[in-house]
């Protein structure tokens, strides 16, 4: 199945709070303080997954979430930081603010990673907050809470040709035949209901992306038929080839 819009929800990781401890050893009647600070909390990532070319795994699970830090403890030992999250998703997706609908990052470009939630701070133990007049701090500093977020992934394919006209003139037919794509092919309207790519080789030994994309009608801008569900994928398309059915068109009479 080709998903190409979800909405899911994201989290980083909590900092670890710092730890309120003293240095007690024998001999030694009234240590110092010796809380240690806690670990970072995670951070969360979006990555381009070379092999993923459609959504489908974000229908399935709605909330990703980073580590938390661990927190600190007695002499002087910091908590440990949290593994960051790497989110993978197929090239050509947008990481949208759901609220505002900005974009945070436009993942386009091959092995590309971009940081979308940093971690929470780790806290202070008490040791940081000794002086001359508070010798012996009974509190420490808690971590940083990660931020939540709601975004929408939205997928644009990255295509060199897209193959573009009204439902059912052969634009299936078209791929299937200069590509080793299958896509459904059937003498009805609206018979291809998402993208479909085949990769074009020539004699030279180069080759190109094709994409057959869903038939247009008029009104599709304004969400006629399939309308912005596959609009999304024309925009970034190197070159567009408009297929047109010439066997309806009637001819004039030569007298």
């Amino acid at each position: 199945m080709f998903v190409d819009y979800v909405k899911i929800k994201i989290k980083s990781g909590d900092g670890g709070n710092g730890a309120v401890s003293f240095r007690r050893e024998k001999y030694v009647a009234a240590g110092g303080p010796d809380g240690g600070d806690g670990g970072k909390g995670g951070r969360l990532y979006f990555t381009v997954d070379p092999d993923a070319n459609t959504l489908i795994d974000f229908r399935y699970k709605k909330q990703y979430k980073a580590d938390n830090g661990e927190n600190g403890s007695g002499g002087n030992c910091y908590g440990k930081s949290a593994e960051d999250l790497y989110i993978k998703v197929p090239r050509g997706t947008l990481v949208k603010d759901a609220e505002s609908g900005k974009i945070i990052a436009d993942l386009s470009k091959e092995n590309q990673t971009e940081l979308i939630l940093p971690g929470g701070r780790g806290g202070l133990g008490n040791w940081h907050f000794r002086s001359a007049t508070r010798q012996a701090p009974q509190f420490a500093q808690s971590g940083e809470k990660g931020i939540e977020k709601e975004v929408i992934l939205e997928l644009k394919l990255l295509a060199d040709v897209g193959l573009i006209g009204f439902p059912n003139v052969g634009k299936s037919t078209l791929l299937s035949l200069v590509t080793a794509a299958r896509p459904r092919i059937a003498d009805y309207h609206f018979t291809t209901l998402e993208p479909n790519l085949g990769v074009v080789k020539t004699k030279l030994g180069d080759s190109f992306v094709l994409a057959d994309i869903p038939g247009i009608i008029e009104g599709a801008s304004d969400g006629v038929g399939l309308g912005l569900q596959f609009l999304r994928h024309i925009e970034r398309t190197r070159l567009l080839l408009h297929v047109i059915d010439v066997s309806r068109i009637r001819r004039k009479k030569s007298y």
